[in-house]
């Protein structure tokens, strides 16, 4: 039987990996520290229980041990690429967008922001000053592939579904059970960032277990084919909780109670180009996004975290209502203001002349 293993595993998207290449016909052992365990991994899995982030310990945990597909996505990813460089037949490590030049900070290019979309070819943070974490998960990839030249790196953007443990999801779900009227958005949560359901990510990774000639030696974006913008998935949760919301928007400057949802604090698109991947191993979402976000909102609904927890502290969201009821207060007063300045809008006609009779140099409309 063909031997498969798993660094991490009791993640977002572990379960899906072990069960998708159980289905696939392999033995899954998946390497992990132990910390917790999570039922959806099926009792027959091996667990290997060692850190990830230490060669030393990688080393003495895999002694003897080969497997023919080996995939990462938890640890010091280049140290677990040196201990597996002779163990493995195919490796394929989970790297991260942020290793994209402009990703945290906008200002590294110009015009501002990343392009949209941003292809697998963009720049990336090439050094730690410009960047230190970003240039660490850079600096991963190149390492993955000079251990493992026929190996495939995988960009995960914002992975959502169980397990996640840093779930945004988690800001409007609570504000809507505490029936909340309304939810401050950053610039009215227009921004378009890719995210990626926990199961699609598994089954883009997936592929190249399923096309390895193809997958060998390429790094591929992934993500969800349809993407939301913040507003829209509010509406979604919202109307999977029968509720619903004000939307306010503010300035992303001011918009303080919307941090823990917007992730980073940046007003520009973060739209990763999915072409190379749909185009090379024949990517589509295997469940549609919407599906999958009402998916995840009942997950966590019979999963609460804890309220004031770490979860909540990770989020960096205070659930401060008083705060949200004086902001919503500003923006009311300020938006009474503004209209005192409204003008009607003038009717827009096409630019191009229509002429009723030939010959005319212009139209009825003087066009």
């Amino acid at each position: 039987m063909k031997k498969a293993l798993i660094i991490g595993g009791t993640g977002p998207t572990g379960p899906f990996l072990t069960l998708g290449l159980i289905e696939r016909g392999y033995a899954v052992t998946i390497l992990h520290r132990g910390a917790h365990e999570i039922p959806e991994i099926p009792r027959e899995v091996e667990h290997i229980h060692a850190d990830p982030h230490f060669r030393e310990t990688l080393d003495a945990a895999l002694e003897g041990r080969v497997f023919d597909v080996a995939i990462a996505t938890y640890g010091r990813i280049r140290h677990v690429a040196e201990a597996l460089r002779g163990r493995a037949g195919q490796f394929i490590a989970i790297g991260g967008v942020p290793s994209y030049r402009g990703y945290f900070d906008a200002h590294a290019n110009f015009p501002a922001g990343l392009p949209i979309p941003v292809p697998e070819t963009a720049a990336t943070v090439a050094s730690e000053s410009e960047h230190r974490f970003a240039h660490l998960i850079a600096s991963a990839e190149q390492a993955v592939l000079a251990s493992h030249p026929d190996g495939s790196v995988y960009r995960y953007p914002y992975v959502y579904g169980p397990y996640q443990l840093l779930p945004r999801e988690w800001c409007i779900i609570r504000r809507a059970l505490d029936r909340r009227p309304f939810m401050i958005l950053s610039d009215g949560g227009l921004g378009l960032m890719t995210h990626g359901y926990a199961g699609n990510l598994a089954h883009a990774v997936l592929l190249a277990v399923d096309r390895p000639d193809d997958a060998a030696g390429q790094i591929f974006n992934c993500g969800d084919e349809v993407q939301y913008t913040i507003r829209q998935i509010v509406e979604i949760i919202a109307d999977e909780m029968n509720h619903s919301f004000e939307i306010i928007s503010l300035p992303n400057e001011v918009a303080y109670p919307a941090r823990g949802l917007a992730v980073e604090a940046s007003p520009h698109h973060k739209l990763m180009d999915l072409r190379k991947i749909k185009e090379r191993l024949g990517y589509r979402d295997p469940v549609h996004p919407e599906q999958a976000i009402r998916r995840t909102v009942r997950w966590f609904l019979e999963h609460q975290p804890e309220r004031g927890g770490d979860l909540e502290q990770r989020l960096h969201d205070d659930f401060d209502y008083e705060a949200e009821d004086r902001l919503a207060e500003i923006y009311r007063e300020a938006l009474a203001r503004a209209r005192k300045f409204y003008r009607e809008p003038k009717p827009t006609m096409h630019p191009y002349p229509h002429p009723k009779e030939p010959g005319l140099l212009r139209d009825h409309r003087q066009r």
